[in-house]
């Protein structure tokens, strides 16, 4: 049966199904409904059935909740707090959301449609990044410049201010703690704006802010579409930063509403992620990592190595032994033991994926594997799509160049390394690749050669806290996590003392 064996938990910010009100929206440390009194249904992607009600909140809310960051930033104690307790309470939001960790990996589960098992990998890397941060919080002091005799010369970090947050439906709680936890560890306030289709984890998150012992005002949420509740964000001169996870249309958007204002802005955009595989490694392996790099959470992943890039001398044996367990891959409801592949995550976004199917056809693609809708009548009412495969791929087909965010893999064929490459840059994107080699000295030069924020060598996929994420291209701006990942959330600011003033009697 395509029938969850868990539910949402009852709490008052996720409103039953056919309620007429909702309170998810969190302003100056209070849970609210929406100005305009309007709803929205949060669908269950496995079957398409109504999870929850959550406040649509609109401009006016968003200008509510930035006022209150505002307010509490320029009037409030928090850019005051001593690092070391901004830190501790980092440190206390990661014990909690361990606390939780069952309750929060199941309402992942059920609003993306990703597998608990995801969900709670999910949990468990929130955890650490809040953890990173809450260790770096207090642990840089500025530095002293070098200066001439009778000057006290020394840089200091500062917040930001207000930051405006806007994450991606895909990874809604993992998205946000890449932001939230940097910003608070530098003393900023916040508006965060989810996607309005995956906003439950993204209310518990703020809920255990809250909990924690962040003052009222620091954090802020506003749930609702990007035209509504979003825009205000990129527009309002209250807002000192925006940082946005997405696509590259509304990326683009983001730029041009901010440039008004002079924001900082940090952009992470998608990548079209080349996966490189040498004829010298174990083609059992380098399959497997393949899958997994193609099809996690069913490809909606920014990173996801859709675009493999396979030596001719193994190609059609790697492309068949590929295929064939694309086929086996079980997909159904997240909740179920077993699935390894939920539904996408809207009937809309469903469509899109099926378009770029069939372009891919169109331009002579081959289908090798999936392509199409599973044949389970128990999945016909979610949005459910099979692992595919595409071969006999050129660089030059839409396919290839154009991410598809689903369970879709091109493959392309190379002869030599210099191919591969060429092949591997020839993106518009530069988020991540991979390269699969057990030489040594090839994969070194294969990953310095390419134009990626993060290259993985024989493997595909994962990240650290310490370690810079972003892209080249048309990836983005700025970088998440690491050092860099706190800069993002800092103002550097030098102060210049001079011990013993002089007149210097430059007018006479």
């Amino acid at each position: 049966m395509n029938e969850p064996y868990v539910t949402l938990p009852s709490v008052p910010y996720l409103s039953e199904p056919g309620s007429a009100t909702a309170t998810s929206l969190y302003v100056d440390g209070e849970w609210r409904a929406a100005r305009n009194g309007r709803v929205r249904e949060i669908l269950d992607p496995a079957d398409g059935s109504v999870l929850t009600i959550v406040s649509e909140g609109g401009r006016a809310d968003t200008e509510d909740a930035i006022a209150a960051a505002r307010h509490a930033f320029d009037r409030g104690d928090w850019r005051r707090v001593p690092d070391d307790e901004r830190g501790r309470l980092l440190g206390r939001i990661a014990d909690l959301l361990q606390r939780d960790r069952e309750e929060i990996a199941v309402m992942e589960s059920l609003d993306t449609g990703k597998t608990i098992e995801e969900g709670r990998i999910d949990v468990d890397d929130v955890t650490n990044v809040f953890r990173y941060y809450a260790g770096l919080a207090g642990k840089d002091a500025g530095r002293l410049v070098s200066a001439p005799e009778g000057v006290h010369s020394k840089v200091v970090y500062e917040p930001v201010g207000v930051c405006g947050m806007i994450t991606p439906w895909n990874y809604p709680l993992l998205q946000l703690s890449w932001k939230m936890a940097p910003a608070l560890a530098a003393g900023n306030t916040m508006v965060v704006k989810p996607s309005e289709i995956t906003p439950v984890t993204t209310a518990k998150l703020v809920e255990l802010t809250a909990e924690a012992g962040v003052p009222a005002g620091v954090v802020n949420l506003v749930t609702g579409s990007g035209p509504d509740a979003g825009a205000p964000l990129s527009e309002h001169p209250d807002v000192d930063l925006i940082s946005f996870t997405g696509g590259l249309a509304t990326g683009r958007r983001i730029m041009a509403a901010a440039s008004g204002t002079v924001k900082k802005i940090a952009l992470e955009l998608g990548g079209k992620n080349p996966n490189i595989v040498f004829p010298d490694v174990d083609l059992d392996t380098a399959v497997d990592y393949a899958l997994s790099a193609a099809f996690f959470h069913s490809g909606q992943v920014c990173s996801a190595g859709a675009r493999l890039i396979v030596h001719n001398e193994i190609h059609d044996a790697f492309t068949t032994e590929l295929a064939r367990r694309a086929e086996a891959i079980r997909i159904g409801r997240g909740q179920h033991e077993g699935v390894r592949c939920g539904p996408l995550v809207s009937a809309e976004h469903r469509a899109k994926v099926e378009a770029a199917v069939a372009r891919g056809v169109e331009e002579g693609a081959r289908i090798l594997a999936g392509g199409r809708r599973p044949d389970d009548p128990e999945l016909a009412a979610g949005y459910f799509y099979r692992p595919t495969v595409f071969v006999d791929c050129e660089r030059s087909m839409d396919i290839v160049q154009t991410e598809v965010f689903g369970p879709v893999v091109t493959v392309e064929r190379f002869e030599t390394e210099r191919q591969a490459v060429e092949l591997g840059n020839d993106t518009d994107y530069g988020l991540s690749g991979g390269v699969w080699t057990n030489d040594t000295a090839r994969g070194e030069r294969v990953a310095a050669a390419l134009r990626h924020g993060t290259v993985w060598v024989n493997d595909f996929g994962p990240y650290f806290p310490g370690a810079e994420w972003g892209g080249f291209g048309r990836s983005g701006i700025g970088r998440e996590l690491g050092l860099a990942g706190l800069d993002e959330y800092r103002e550097a600011k030098h102060i210049y003392r001079n011990l013993a003033p002089e007149p210097q009697r430059w007018f006479g």
